[in-house]
């Protein structure tokens, strides 16, 4: 039986309950079912002393100091650096500190870059981080959209999908219904444009008077859409549920008769891929990495962001076409078996056992 390479996973755990929050707890649990040898070093782990959370400089500097000794201890006893990064002060706070520790260590370097925002970041700041980028052992991406996005910075990314643990959502049969149930699985932050969907679910409810909103997540916009819904006058059909816990979630889908994501940035939400495990119909943006992933009248039903509009049609279109739905549903659950973590689990042993094999650079 071939040796597992030694991994410390660089990332941050929930909560918050984001994606790469998930994807990051996910990759180490089933790694570490598989034999493999894991080590996480957390990017957002809890102040000590709690208190120090509330006081803005201090709090960078109490978490970034411990980071960096955890950084340092860890890359002597892992051969591999797995970087969780993203765009903006995330990269600069976590990420690049850890390429240049396991650098400085010769722990191999592999960065697993993720958010919608990548473009933007690397036209904007300065060259470093796309030559710190340029000199990592491998750059992978979940999406074919963020590959292409790093070929016109002259980088070569490699995809490794996202996870989608298909053991925890389970497909049920949704029959027509008056009071249908939709749901929003993203967090109430700008780039997540919940008004949207509020706004669409507004015009759903003139033509399904008992249909029902939840909008599961957190964030700064959460008064501004309960206002949002007061003055439609949906707010009794609208459920601002919280953050749910991950092991929560199936249980969301399981009672909805269409997701709804109004995103207006993304590279690959994990939320469409768990509604197709699900057996949820989805109806999405088509911004970003997101039509690499849905394809309009196949696998989903795409419109243009900010269209609540369009977005209800699209709704109503569902509720009225139950073969659209099952057509949509069989293909969806085809598409998310590609995220399934057998899949997953050959892709990241791949990567790992190749970049042992390669030279130090």
């Amino acid at each position: 039986m071939a040796v597992e390479p030694r991994v410390a996973v660089v990332g941050p755990l929930p909560p918050p309950s984001g994606g790469m929050a998930n994807q990051c707890r996910q990759l180490v649990r089933l790694m570490e079912s598989e034999g493999v040898p894991m080590e996480l070093v957390r990017t957002n782990a809890p102040y000590r002393p709690t208190w120090v959370g509330g006081i803005p400089v201090l709090r960078a500097f109490a978490r970034l100091l411990p980071y960096i000794w955890t950084l340092w201890v860890a890359a002597g006893r892992n051969q591999i650096f797995h970087i969780f990064a993203n765009s903006g002060w995330a990269w600069h706070l976590f990420a690049a500190p850890a390429v240049v520790i396991g650098r400085l260590r010769g722990v191999k370097i592999i960065v697993n870059y993720r958010g919608g925002n990548a473009e933007p970041f690397l036209q904007s700041t300065t060259p470093y981080v796309v030559r710190m980028l340029g000199a990592v052992d491998r750059l992978v991406t979940p999406s074919g959209f963020l590959k292409d996005v790093f070929a016109r910075f002259g980088l070569q990314a490699q995809i490794v999908s996202n996870i989608v643990d298909l053991t925890r959502f389970r497909a049920r049969e949704r029959d027509s219904t008056d009071a249908p149930h939709l749901i929003v699985t993203r967090n109430l932050e700008p780039i997540y444009d919940i008004p949207t969907a509020i706004r669409a679910y507004a015009r759903v409810r003139s033509h399904y008077p008992a249909a029902r909103l939840t909008v599961a997540g957190t964030g700064p916009d959460l008064a501004k859409c309960e206002l949002l819904a007061q003055g439609l006058g949906v707010a009794d059909g609208v459920r601002f549920a919280g953050r749910i816990d991950n092991d929560q979630i199936p249980e969301l889908y399981a009672s909805a008769d269409v997701a709804l994501n109004p995103s207006t940035v993304d590279n690959m939400p994990i939320s469409i891929l768990e509604a197709y495990g699900s057996g949820v119909p989805v109806v999405t943006t088509d911004v970003g990495g997101i039509p690499y992933i849905a394809i309009h009248d196949r696998t989903a039903l795409l419109v243009r962001p900010g269209d609540d509009v369009a977005m209800a049609a699209s709704v109503c279109r569902l509720l009225g076409d139950s073969a659209l739905v099952n057509r949509l549903v069989e293909a969806g659950q085809t598409e998310a078996r590609a995220y399934a973590w057998p899949h997953v689990k050959e892709q990241w042993l791949a990567v790992y056992r190749s970049v042992l094999d390669t030279p130090v650079r």
